[in-house]
């Protein structure tokens, strides 16, 4: 009985591993955050300001990487280190793409300016 319970190969990282690696990650997501804080503030500064549905439209992607960190870490915390990592930055690139098509729209769109 012993010997079965001592073949066991356990798959699960430390919590230090899993903790260090979240960690580095939740700082390139909170960057993100902080990007598009830093844009709508810029944006809602300017000569026109915003308009309501340019509110709603730059709050998503202050919104959307603290989502994708959630979900990308809920998938991959009991995962080996290798697939952890792999499915935090597979989140992280999805928030850049998310942020560029933002920052596109936003610059060639009328609709989210002017009161």
């Amino acid at each position: 009985m012993a010997e079965a319970t001592a073949s066991v190969r356990r798959t699960a990282l430390p919590v230090w591993v899993i903790a260090v690696t979240a960690g580095l990650f939740g700082l390139l997501y909170a960057y993100a955050v902080w990007g598009a804080v830093s844009f709508m503030v810029q944006q809602a500064g300017g000569d026109v300001g915003l308009s309501a549905y340019g509110w709603f439209v730059l709050a998503l992607p202050i919104v959307f990487p603290l989502a994708v960190f959630a979900g990308a870490f809920a998938i991959g915390w009991r995962r080996r280190f290798f697939e952890l990592t792999l499915v935090l930055l597979t989140g992280l690139c999805l928030v850049a793409v998310f942020w560029l098509d933002i920052f596109a729209y936003a610059s060639v769109t009328s609709s989210l300016y002017g009161a």
